[in-house]
């Protein structure tokens, strides 16, 4: 064989090699399709993360957003803005709107990416619809929220070099099997407080830190509504919070965990849930348990304190 024919041969052989574990991973592990998509940003998968960046950088890039809907679902769907510009790791949110413009109940799911592809691995989602198969009410609109922000290794990276737009785009599909669907109500700002959405979130968000009735790496949140912040015996808290001599009210919850280091400089709590309705459902769910906390202790100087 021509030793350029052999070369030629040795570059093919891998790349089809991993196109056709990609196509066997689609057809009978999709699970393990998605797993692989999402840490690797493969095809511009985004990623999902629970925390804002650790920095923020001086540099900056526009985000796009594209909406579709699939033809047989009967929604209207659009950003409420047609781009962002953004500084790398800064946390960003932003809505898209959803109406349902049928008689009758229907779920939806979002698929999605970002263009370029290189940037996937970089665009990291903490709050999205796109998480759950969504349900909507006959004629009902809604405001949905989106929270991102792009990490600034972006910036760093060779492929990324000359982006200056990343496009964010999601196609909305009707799912066949909506057991399993969450009603896009409860995003409504005058939706009633929701504990079990609240609950959910605070799985999502809070429990890496957080129990109720035990010291993690931040205190135990149990009878938090109405007490004192800094209280919690044997929780090594942060100065700024210990000295801040306030109540956690429901109207001072909302404002921490809009932006703790806002409302009490100084703080180490590392998260913030930016949209209204995800607060308030997180707030009724700390005011509805009522679990008699223990007396166990653990701390740490990165988490989130109350």
């Amino acid at each position: 064989m021509h030793p350029r024919h052999r070369k030629n041969l040795n570059v093919l052989l891998p790349a089809f090699a991993v196109i056709g574990l990609m196509f066997g991973l689609v057809a009978y592990a999709p699970q393990l399709y998605r797993i692989f998509c999402g840490a690797t940003g493969y095809g511009g998968t985004t990623q999902r993360v629970l925390t804002d960046s650790a920095t923020v950088s001086s540099k900056t890039v526009t985000v796009a957003f594209d909406s579709n809907v699939a033809p047989n679902l009967p929604w209207r769907f659009e950003p409420e803005q047609r781009s962002v510009t953004v500084h790398l790791g800064e946390q960003k949110l932003v809505y898209f709107t959803a109406e349902n413009l049928s008689n009758e109940s229907i779920v939806a799911h979002a698929t999605f990416n970002v263009t370029p592809a290189t940037s996937g691995l970089y665009f990291n989602k903490i709050q999205c619809f796109c998480f759950n198969e969504e349900r909507l009410d006959p004629h009902q609109k809604v405001e949905m929220p989106v929270v991102f922000y792009v990490d600034p290794e972006f910036a760093k990276d060779p492929d990324n070099q000359h982006v200056d737009t990343i496009t964010l785009s999601y196609t909305l599909l009707r799912s066949v099997d909506p057991s399993q669907s969450k009603n896009l109500a409860r995003f409504r700002n005058d939706a009633a407080p929701d504990p079990a959405h609240g609950k959910q979130l605070f799985a999502e968000r809070c429990n890496a830190c957080h129990a109720m009735d035990s010291n993690k790496t931040g205190p135990k949140l149990s009878g938090v509504v109405g007490r004192e912040a800094g209280s919690v015996a044997g929780y090594h808290y942060s100065p700024a919070l210990q000295n801040a001599h306030l109540k956690w009210s429901e109207g001072n919850l909302d404002r921490w965990l809009a932006s703790p280091k806002d409302f009490v400089p100084g703080v180490r709590m590392p998260v913030r849930v930016l949209d209204a309705p995800s607060r308030r459902d997180i707030i009724a769910y700390l005011e509805q348990v009522t679990k008699a906390p223990t007396n166990k202790s653990q701390h740490s100087a990165e988490g989130g304190e109350y």
